[in-house]
């Protein structure tokens, strides 16, 4: 009896002792299992930090190419719309859709199958008839075709053909559809705006396009430029860094005519893009190194009013 009341307690303190162990291995299964998790929040915190600046890097380098790629796209488009050639607006991705759907829905009829009924052979007396009739036909004259006559070649192509007047931008606007091109209602002094587009976007801002007077083309053939039709030209100093539009004379009036000195020619009433005479003129067109407009070293110059000059640029093309 008294063996058994001494063992009893030491078994009971044995039980308690092994549950609060089993308790405390729990515990400390837990405590891993949340040293764990932090971990992991730490690695994945620490993952993000580093690579975020390498995203945001990326991702400024990417909008800064969608920017260049978007110029060049606008500086295509002014070189063909300069050249004459038409410009196709592309279509919307909306449109897409739509027209997409449409196609899809729309059945295209079956050409009806024609029956050809086989030709009867004609008769030996019909054989020689026909041919008595061909015969009867007069034969063509074998020779050289005629040649037609050689268009001129004596035209003056410089400057003179080009009509150049002071505009005036009354109203101006960013283009929806290009993030580098502007909208601009010109008053060249006919008693209506012309309607231009110019990729100035990048180089100069709209408050200073606003009531800006200038030179502008006005004889360019009118082409579309993103869904536009632009009606003239704005004549601007340009490098592939910095574009400056040219500077009209104090007193300059909306509508007077630019020419350079010693070409006295009328510039025609519409450029043919099949002559190619901006293309021949261009080249010649610079700003001297005293900042004035020129053609082959002629200024450009409005009568008894002055010079066209560039703001700031010296010996560049003008475009």
């Amino acid at each position: 009896m008294f063996i058994a009341r001494v063992f009893l307690p030491i078994r009971m303190a044995s039980a308690s002792v092994l549950q609060r162990l089993n308790q405390r291995t729990k515990e400390a299964e837990n405590i891993i299992s949340e040293l764990k998790g932090q971990i992991e929040n730490l690695r994945q915190s620490a993952a993000i930090s580093i690579s975020k600046p390498e995203e945001d890097r990326l991702r400024i380098e990417n909008e800064d190419l969608k920017k260049d790629i978007e110029t060049l796209k606008v500086q295509l488009i002014l070189a063909e719309a300069s050249n004459g050639v038409r410009q196709i607006p592309l279509p919307t991705k909306k449109g897409r859709e739509i027209s997409g759907s449409a196609n899809d829905s729309a059945k295209v009829p079956e050409e009806p199958k024609v029956k050809v009924e086989p030709k009867e052979k004609p008769s030996k007396g019909e054989k020689k008839k026909d041919q008595a009739n061909t015969s009867e036909e007069p034969k063509a004259k074998k020779g050289k075709p005629e040649k037609k006559a050689a268009a001129p070649t004596n035209e003056n192509v410089d400057v003179s053909r080009l009509d150049f007047r002071v505009g005036k931008i009354v109203k101006v606007e960013k283009h929806p559809d290009a993030d580098t091109l502007y909208i601009e209602q010109v008053d060249v002094g006919e008693g209506k705006t012309r309607t231009v587009v110019s990729g100035l976007v990048k180089h100069i801002a709209l408050e200073e396009m606003q009531d800006k007077v200038a030179v502008f083309m006005c004889n360019l053939k009118p082409a579309k430029m993103r869904g536009v039709l632009s009606e003239a030209m704005i004549m601007c100093a340009s490098t592939p860094e910095k574009v400056e539009i040219l500077n009209v004379p104090k007193g300059a009036a909306i509508g007077d005519k630019v020419f350079a000195e010693g070409y006295t020619g009328e510039p025609d009433a519409m450029l043919n893009p099949k002559k190619k005479v901006w293309e021949a003129v261009k080249p010649d067109l610079r700003v001297s190194k005293n900042k004035v407009a020129t053609y082959k070293g002629a200024a450009l110059k409005i009568e008894g009013k002055g010079e066209i000059t560039s703001p700031s640029l010296a010996d560049v093309a003008i475009q």
